[in-house]
């Protein structure tokens, strides 16, 4: 090689190794620059929840409740809202005897009169309303050959219109004010789909799309939307699943995940997350690490997460079998069993006691 050669191609490394040094500082100074902006973002943002109105819906058990509790003892003023008349004055007395200012309000969301009549009584009683969440939710689990029309119409009524006429209901006095917060309950579900779940995480994918589309356009109305991504919780809210086919086994499977400390989160750490992200302003959390990396695998390799859940599947009980009924449909408490009852599943049990389930799964009415 000769001397000119050698020069040449010395240059060419040297230019080689500065360019590298610069776009890595480069990167550094941009990652760096956009934590800051995060950061300043975040502080501008930041949002105290005393003395505030927070609307809640389904919040006189499971998640509802829990985030009732502890945004009470942040001195918030709180509405709740469900169907049952008992069961949301149970959870009125018990936010009340906690020191909570408190408004219960029998509603069912799917009914956009029924919704609009409650998000003006809370408007009337308190004189605003700062923060909506919507939390009220449904899951059914079966095999998709019994899975019928009806169970993808309610969980869309749940899970989508009810969100949507919640929040058409509070955007004039959000507007009004130039700032409110909307907290919509998604799901691990509203991001990738687990077999036996295909109703539910149908619609929760709906509320996704709805709730970043939402994000983008009201942020310029000084309103801002988080939209949450939980995982398995233990709410002992299992007992309300309406299940298909063999629903004992499905129950009892379901009963020793969701009560497994490793697949699971408690309501209560769940609560505390999702209140931290509304009240930074953030556009979504996923509540839990494992949530996280489930999302962005799912993201990085779709084909292969959908061949896992295909191989899930195959795991699961079938839709035909000893104990199926077919297309009918059981609820929780009337799929409990042995299994289900264990001492496996004994945190379940605890939750379900605590978070004002227990009382329905021993016989009222959902």
């Amino acid at each position: 090689m000769s001397f000119g050669a050698r020069r040449s191609r010395s240059r060419f490394v040297f230019v080689g190794r500065n360019m590298k040094k610069k776009l890595l500082t480069a990167t550094a100074i941009g990652v760096g620059g956009a934590y800051t902006l995060r950061a300043v973002a975040r502080k501008r943002r930041a949002f105290e929840v005393q003395g505030k109105v927070i609307f809640i819906t389904g919040g006189s058990r499971g998640l509802g409740l829990v985030l009732a509790r502890q945004l009470a003892d942040e001195g918030a003023r709180i509405a709740i809202c469900a169907r049952d008349g008992d069961e949301l004055e149970r959870a009125r007395a018990e936010l009340q005897a906690r020191g909570a200012d408190v408004l219960a309000v029998p509603c069912d969301v799917t009914d956009q009169a029924q919704i609009e009549q409650a998000v003006r009584s809370v408007i009337e009683h308190f004189g605003t309303l700062d923060v909506l969440i919507n939390n009220a939710g449904t899951i059914q689990i079966a095999p998709l050959e019994v899975m019928t029309l009806r169970e993808y119409e309610e969980a869309m009524k749940v899970h989508f219109w009810a969100p949507l006429y919640s929040t058409m209901a509070v955007l004039p006095e959000m507007r009004r004010k130039k700032s409110g917060r909307i907290v919509n309950i998604s799901s691990l579900g509203g991001k990738l789909v687990p077999p036996h779940m295909v109703p539910y995480s149908a619609s929760k994918f709906a509320l996704t799309g709805l709730s970043t589309g939402l994000r983008a356009e009201l942020s310029k109305d000084g309103i801002l939307v988080t939209t949450v991504y939980p995982p398995l919780m233990r709410t002992g809210g299992f007992y309300h699943a309406i299940l298909k086919g063999r629903h004992r086994a499905e129950f009892a499977i379901g009963s020793l995940v969701s009560a497994n400390p490793l697949l699971s989160i408690s309501t209560e750490k769940a609560a505390r997350r999702i209140i931290q992200a509304f009240k930074r302003g953030d556009a979504e959390t996923t509540v839990s690490r494992r949530a996280q990396s489930a999302i962005f695998l799912a993201s990085l390799f779709p084909g292969f997460t959908a061949d896992l859940m295909g191989l899930a599947n195959r795991l699961l009980p079938a839709a035909e079998g000893e104990g199926s009924i077919g297309t009918a449909r059981a609820t929780g408490e009337e799929s409990t069993s042995a299994l289900s009852e264990s001492p496996l599943t004994v945190l379940n049990q605890m939750a379900a006691e605590e978070n004002n389930e227990i009382q329905i799964a021993q016989g009222m009415d959902a």
